[in-house]
């Protein structure tokens, strides 16, 4: 068995502490996030971060879940039904477990989300409070965008027939 001398002791005591302490000798830091919190950098998310081209002016002037309806209406991969914005959901989940090659995922009740394989695309399919106390069913793809693949139109086309009245 091996004794340690107290010189050894102590540089590793002082060590261990520096460690858990967060001592920067052990650990780089960011240069963007070092100065005040007002020159930090700024990162939008992408549903807020969208270009001229798929905004109307009006969008502008929307929150940005109604921008983000607005868009998928615009393209035409999405629906109203009839009810809130939870039963909507319920529906949809019964209606996307009886089309033929649609599997689930993953479900975001919270979210109104199903996030949906089909036809050899992935795609979240969500639901969203509408005018009137109807709801917005849209195929979105994974950057918050409208999808645009043959697949979500495909998909979008048999829940509409199922759930649409």
């Amino acid at each position: 068995m091996s004794k340690l001398s107290p010189v050894r002791v102590a540089l590793l005591a002082v060590a261990v502490a520096a460690t858990a302490t967060g001592c920067g000798w052990f650990h780089k830091g960011s240069k963007l996030y070092s100065g005040p919190v007002e020159s930090r950098p700024l990162e939008v998310p992408p549903p807020l971060d969208t270009s001229a081209t798929t905004a109307s002016a009006t969008a502008s002037s929307m929150t940005s879940s109604g921008a983000q309806q607005a868009a998928a209406q615009s393209s035409s991969l999405g629906f109203t039904v009839a009810g809130s914005r939870e039963d909507a959901y319920a529906k949809l989940g019964t209606a996307l477990g009886s089309v033929p090659g649609a599997v689930i995922a993953n479900r975001a009740p919270l979210l109104g989300a199903y996030d949906v394989n089909y036809g050899g695309s992935n795609f979240l399919v969500r639901v969203s409070a509408g005018a009137g106390g109807n709801s917005y069913v849209a195929a979105i793809d994974p950057r918050g965008l409208p999808a645009t693949g043959d697949a979500a139109r495909r998909l979008v086309a048999a829940l509409k027939a199922s759930l649409a009245p």
